[in-house]
């Protein structure tokens, strides 16, 4: 995977962005479209602070047709779209229980394709996670539910 250079929102403070969940939506629209495969791109954040909603929204900017049918991994572990510019997979790995598990789902082979790569909870991936990704991580504003905070690279 070649390397890629840290992507920082326009208005970001140190890498921080404040957003709503439309800015959050658009600018991950902005994001799948500015991207080329392969790239991974982790999503780390808690629960409901907009990781499927931004990995939604990425998958729409890079061109996958069927944005109404882009839908959480979370049972599934994995869901392939087919966009023009390559395969998107999007990995969920919130219910894995261990490393040993990412074989099953087919990891080496998918975090090695030329495609677009969304994981969400990349942290239990562990040493198997590729030095080389985009690393975003959401988290809520204290005292304000209806933002989030966005950190790239």
């Amino acid at each position: 995977m070649p390397a890629h250079r840290h992507i920082v929102p326009p208005r970001a403070d140190r890498g921080q962005l404040k957003l709503t969940e439309a800015e959050l939506r658009h600018w991950g629209e902005e994001l799948g479209r500015s991207v080329t495969p392969p790239l991974l791109i982790t999503l780390t954040g808690e629960l409901g602070t907009g990781k499927t909603t931004l990995a939604q929204s990425i998958c729409v900017g890079y061109g996958v047709a069927a944005s109404g049918e882009i839908t959480s991994p979370t049972y599934a572990l994995v869901q392939e779209y087919s966009a023009p510019k390559s395969a998107v997979f999007h990995i969920d790995l919130y219910r894995l229980d261990s490393t040993d598990q990412l074989t099953n789902i087919g990891w080496d082979e998918i975090v090695s394709a030329r495609a677009l790569v969304l994981v969400e909870w990349p942290e239990r991936a562990g040493s198997r996670l590729p030095e080389d990704h985009l690393p975003i991580d959401l988290d809520y504003i204290p005292g304000d539910r209806s933002r989030r905070i966005l950190l790239a690279g």
